[in-house]
């Protein structure tokens, strides 16, 4: 078939198609009519999560918000915000959502190759980043108000104090549901001092990116360094988010060379070009892979050691594991063992990318500092999770 149509796959996955499969459910008492409120359970009878769709029975003009503010939109909007909870890789952000689009409506991906794919998609709500539209003010001045937001997921003051100057305070002018400042973390393409987007964090479960934020060849980059040669550098640590980055700080830095070290967030999808930028800046340094421990973080860590060691590579993701096409060789990595040290045991690599992964039992390094052991799923194929999401569709129906 041709390629994503984002308008027509609008038509036919809705925002409450997209809840269903992150787990949110029904709020009964809220009523059921023009508006319906979804929440997400928490666990312990409560919720963490809840948004309110407009328009439930005409799913391309659904249109998510939330009460207290803190994200809205439509479902693009809606999968763009929770983008780190779906099991998809991707160059970029947009085919992440693409795959996501096309999967809850069972269309198979299409392969996309070279850099033409984001002028190919037909998702009319592309824009690009205005920088003008964001208030900011400098992190450094309000460590406190940063507390605020960071302190729950765990990071104390010293973490807070070491990364402020890399961090702002934003507020996006054009809001109209939620006018209070949020923290943000600036893109750049590596050797570039213009901001090109942010990777935002707010209270309790909100993230997001502002609009038009390049994620394609720029990242947040720290380097904490007293001097600034980018050759001087050994050591990248690449994390899916800031947060994940700064908790890995946290908890290592008595074990880190600080000034020959540089820490990313690549935001939650993988883009081959980001990594080569950063890694073409810092020529002299290897790429640490501080990935989560999910399969998509295992893909992540394999798929920049192979983009570093120029090897071409396929990557499918089966209930069996990660299956890799490389230089002639097909070779199955079991689930929970897609290491570079398994990888190595296949192909010669040169060691340009190393592995620091959380402990096994945590999923990201977030959640080593807020002490949240994550249970793995029990695993269940292809037809097992289509049944499953179908019964959610249904239940949510008969409400």
């Amino acid at each position: 078939m041709g390629l994503p149509d984002f308008k027509a796959l609008k038509e036919r996955v809705g925002i409450d198609d997209v809840a269903y499969y992150l787990g949110y459910q029904v709020n009964r008492q809220a009523g059921v009519g023009r508006f319906i409120e979804m929440v997400l359970p928490d666990g312990n009878g409560g919720h963490s999560d809840s948004i309110v769709i407009r328009e439930p029975h005409d799913k391309a003009n659904q249109f998510y918000f939330r009460h207290k503010g803190f994200g809205s939109g439509d479902v693009i909007a809606f999968i763009q915000e929770n983008i780190n909870r779906f099991n998809e890789t991707g160059r970029n952000q947009w085919e992440i959502v693409g795959k996501v689009l096309m999967k809850l409506a069972n269309e198979p991906m299409p392969e996309i190759n070279g850099d033409s794919y984001l002028g190919r998609v037909s998702y009319p709500g592309r824009q690009s980043f205005e920088p003008e539209r964001w208030e900011t003010q400098p992190m450094s001045d309000h460590v406190r108000n940063a507390l605020q937001f960071m302190a729950p997921r765990g990071f104390n003051q010293f973490t807070a104090e070491t990364f402020a100057p890399y961090i702002v305070r934003i507020r996006d002018t054009q809001s109209e549901s939620y006018k209070e400042f949020n923290i943000g973390f600036p893109y750049r393409v590596p050797g570039n001092d213009e901001v090109v987007g942010y990777e935002i964090r707010g209270f309790g479960q909100y993230k997001s990116k502002a609009t038009g934020t390049n994620s394609t060849t720029a990242a947040w980059i720290v380097g904490l360094s007293s001097f600034e040669n980018p050759k001087a550098v050994r050591n990248v640590y690449f994390a899916e988010s800031a947060y994940d980055i700064m908790a890995f700080y946290q908890i290592n830095h008595k074990k880190l060379d600080k000034e020959r070290s540089v820490f990313v967030s690549i935001g939650g999808t993988f883009s081959d070009q980001q990594i080569k930028a950063v890694m073409n800046h810092y020529t002299k340094a290897r790429a640490v892979d501080c990935f989560d421990n999910d399969m998509a973080g295992q893909v992540y860590g394999i798929r920049m050691a192979a983009l570093l060691e120029n090897k071409s590579l396929h990557v499918v993701r089966t209930d069996e594991g990660i299956h890799l096409s490389v230089e002639g060789k097909d070779i199955l990595l079991p689930p929970g063992k897609a290491t570079l040290s398994e990888l190595g045991k296949h192909v010669k690599l040169s060691g340009r990318v190393s592995q620091w992964k959380p402990p096994r039992e945590f999923k990201d390094w977030n959640d080593v500092i807020m002490r949240r052991p994550w249970e793995q799923l029990e695993t269940t194929n292809k037809f097992q999770r289509d049944e499953a999401l179908e019964q959610r569709r249904n239940k949510g129906r008969k409400m």
